[in-house]
Parts: C-alpha cells; structure tokens; sequence
C-alpha cells in the first residue's frame, strides 16, 4: 500500500475516504479439594520457574525481573517436596495405565501427516438416546474443504456395551463413509491397562449418581486424549451434544495464530464446561494423567481450571463470541455439572472515559471518536511500534468483555496488522494512563472481543484500556470501535 500523499489537500480526501468506511448446580467439593491443594502444590512448585519469566507485569522493569528469578532460584525446597516432585515427574513420563490402554480402530484410519487440530469427542450410551449424529452432522456442514483438509475428527466411543457399540459405529459409517474414507473421521474405542487408578469406572461402590459420572468422564476423556497425542500440533475438546457455528475451524485457526508466540495453556471458544477448550497436543500426556490423580468425587471440569493454574495460566483466555452451544438437556447427568449456558450480552455500556494516544492525528480526529459509540473513528497513518491509544476511565470498572474494531470492516483495509490489548490498573495523576499493565490478548485480523477475568487476590476493576502497536506499518490505521461491558453493580 503507498504512504499517504504528503499534501494537505490529499490527506483531507483520505481521511474522508476513512469516515465513510467508519460508518458502515455446583457439587460437594470437601473431599477432592484437599486433593486438588495438594497436587497443586507439588505441580506449581515444579513448574513455577519455567512459566515466571513469560508472566510477569509489563511494568517490572528487566532489572527487577532478574531479582525476582534469582530469588525463585534460591529457594530452599523441603526434601518432602522434593520427593513428591519426583513422583508427579515419573507419573507423567511413565504412566503404566495409559501405556498399556488398550485401543480398537472401529471406523477409519489415522491421517497420513499431522493435522493442525484434533476435534476429540468422547461419547458414551445414554438412557434417552445420542446426539452424537447431529453433533458430528454439525460439524462437518459447518466447515468448508479446506478447513476439513486442517483437521481430524476423533471420536472415542467409550461404553463397553458391545451392542451399542456395533449399531453407532453402523450409524456413523452410514452417514459419514466419505469422511472416513479420507482419513478425517476416527472412531475408537478404549480401555485403560493396569491397576484400578481413583477414576476407573470399574471400581463399584459408588457413593453418588454423581461420583459415578465424574469417575467415568475422567477415565474417557484420559484416554481420548492420549490417543490425540500425535495426531496434531493442537486439542480441541467438545461434547457429543453441541451445534458448531459455521466456519469455526477458521474461527480457531486465526486465534491460534495470534497467540502462537505468547504462553497460554487453555483457550476458550466457549463458555460451556468442556466444548470450546483448545489445548497444546503437546500437554494432552501431562494433561490425561493429572486427571487420573484425583479421587472419584472430583469433577472434571473443574480439575481442567486446577491445571492451568498449575501451568501458570492463572485468568481463563475466553474470546467474546461463541462458536458452539449445548443442544436441549440430553440426560439424567444434567444436575452433575453446571448449566450448560451462553452468558447473553446487552449493548456494551462504555463508562465515562478519557482517550489519550502518541499516534499522529489528522485533521479534526480525534482520539475519542474510537470511544464513541456511534459512527464516528479515529484514524491516523504509519503507527510505529510501541505508539498507543489508551483509554483512561473516569473511575475504575468491573470490566467484563472488551471489543477492539480497527479496519474498515468487510473490505478489510486499514486494519491493525500486529497489536495487542492491555489492561491497566493504578490511574498515573495528570492522566498519563496507568501505573502497570497485564496483557488481555493479541488482535486477531485486526480485532479482539474477549472477555475479561480477575484472578483469586486480584484487582477486579480496571483504570485502563490500551491497544499498543507491536509492529510498525506504512499505512493507513482506523480504530474503528472500542467496546466495553461492565458488570451491573447490584451483581458485582
């Protein structure tokens, strides 16, 4: 794209190019909460040190970041501690119950080369009947030849009921035999090798419906995942009962891309309790035999959180706008686990705030035009690396989900080509912006929508929002919109 004419006269004439694009149940958890501490524990203490560096504030200067990992390096582990570190290390190198599962191809074969994504389903016999057909019809009609071509869809049938077994896999065969023939559908069936483990459904004498539920779920979901291991750089897990938006693998693919060079453990494209989750193929071993630790009580969609705050994940990463939702209650096991529904969002409702930014303004643009929310943008041309847009808000919010435009929509021009968001805490005086700063995420295509999480002991309202330029382009830049829900006080 050419620089921008350097006369005055030309410059009004793009910007008025701009402005008409501008306006186009929760269960018992007393007994495997202890376990969870725990285990926490030991893992934290092993991972500690290799996730710090990568999570620190964006305000601790290098010099500060060096003390504070000499002082990691120092600490005087308890010869306990270390003894249970060993142990957890073994575990997910040799775990004898996952070595020696058992596994039968029923339909299909594995992909000739690895995929960018494994979609794991696993499904199991229900008393009202499956849907695990319109699952996977959902699926494939949702996604073009080419997003196919990226992916393959792995399904871990996991009642041992051999009737039920045989007349799904006929059902799948009949409906799906193309996708199978090409390598992009997988059944399979298995079991776990070894001595009972704390989740083994073989074990009788369950205490509750419940128990029996989370037990089973966490042996089926182990045993889907170590068979994934190889198969695809990334995981991503749902449900045997959920509608797939169209084009989500692309969806999933640019939000990967984004976040490639940044730490992350679990990305979220939904708010349901398992479907959505996107995982590293690369932690899917360290992933299954955590959830074989913990007692029959534990729920697992609640061990999924204990394990990326083990990984130093410690906010969830949940973008704005789902990309599946759950079909109507499909089964008794509905009062295990909690419901299965989108948060709806109203308008966003930007707090009164001020809008600050080192870029260079054009004409009568101003930089709170991006605030706005009405037709008006801010743009400007040739944003260099580290420039900033910051908005300052009057008082600090409990700030729920964030939306950041930039470009001129469907023609996909002038859009932010590498930046991120960030949110600030602190307020400078003189309205300089904020004291420090924590990274929400990087722009994706130019946007962010995402929703916005506090940590345990954090902070939960925030003085600043800042889009910081990570790379600098000779073009022209619109900030179309930033959007900003906050939670209604009678709610905070």
């Amino acid at each position: 794209m050419e620089r921008p004419p350097a006369v005055l006269g030309v410059v009004r004439s793009e910007v008025q190019l701009l402005l008409t694009s501008c306006r186009v149940a929760r269960p018992s958890m007393a007994l495997w909460k202890y376990s969870v501490v725990v285990v926490s524990f030991i893992s934290l203490s092993l991972l500690l040190l290799d996730n710090t560096k990568e999570h620190l504030e964006y305000s601790i200067s290098l010099e500060e970041k060096e003390k504070v990992l000499q002082q990691l390096d120092q600490e005087q582990i308890s010869s306990e501690s270390k003894n249970h570190m060993e142990t957890f290390k073994k575990m997910q190198e040799n775990s004898p119950m996952l070595q020696h599962a058992n596994y039968k191809v029923l339909a299909g074969a594995p992909p000739q080369e690895k995929k960018l994504l494994t979609v794991g389903i696993s499904s199991v016999q229900r008393p009202h009947g499956s849907t695990l057909l319109r699952t996977l019809q959902s699926l494939f009609e949702a996604s073009s030849e080419p997003e196919l071509n990226c992916i393959v869809v792995l399904v871990h049938l996991s009642d041992p009921d051999p009737q039920w077994l045989s007349q799904t896999v006929a059902n799948i065969s009949g409906l799906f035999q193309l996708h199978l023939e090409a390598r992009k559908l997988l059944v399979i069936h298995g079991r776990l090798g070894g001595s009972p483990v704390a989740g083994d459904p073989g074990r009788a004498n369950d205490s509750s419906p419940c128990e029996a539920v989370y037990s089973r779920q966490k042996v089926n979901y182990a045993l889907l995942m170590n068979f994934a291991l190889s198969l695809s750089e990334y995981f991503l897990m749902i449900e045997d009962h959920v509608y797939c938006t169209p084009r989500f693998v692309s969806t999933i693919y640019w939000a990967l891309s984004a976040w490639k060079e940044r730490p992350w453990v679990i990305l979220e494209f939904s708010g349901l309790s398992f479907s959505g989750k996107v995982f590293h193929s690369s932690h899917l071993s360290r992933l299954a035999t955590f959830l074989l630790l913990f007692p029959r009580d534990a729920p697992t969609h609640l061990l999924l959180s204990e394990f990326r705050l083990l990984l130093a994940q410690h906010v969830p990463i949940r973008f704005g706008s789902s990309v599946f939702y759950p079909m109507s209650s499909y089964s008794a096991e509905d009062t295990c686990f909690p419901v299965e529904k989108e948060m709806v969002f109203g308008e966003p409702d930007n707090p009164i705030a001020s809008v600050l930014t080192d870029m260079m303004t054009v004409s009568d643009m101003i930089p709170q035009y991006a605030y706005v929310l009405n037709d008006e943008c801010y743009s400007t041309f040739d944003p260099l690396r580290g420039n900033h847009l910051t908005v300052i808000l009057e008082r600090p919010q409990k700030v729920i989900r964030i939306q950041v435009l930039t470009g001129s929509g469907k023609e996909r021009l002038y859009w932010l080509q590498q930046g991120q968001i960030e949110l600030g805490y602190s307020t400078l005086e003189h309205s300089e912006g904020c004291a420090r700063y924590t990274l929400l995420g990087p722009l994706v295509r130019g946007n962010l929508d995402q929703r916005v999480f506090y940590g345990e002991d954090a902070v939960e309202e925030l003085s600043c929002i800042r889009l910081l330029v990570l790379a600098s382009q000779d073009s022209w830049l619109l900030i179309r919109q930033i959007r900003v829900w906050t939670q209604p006080e009678e709610e905070s």
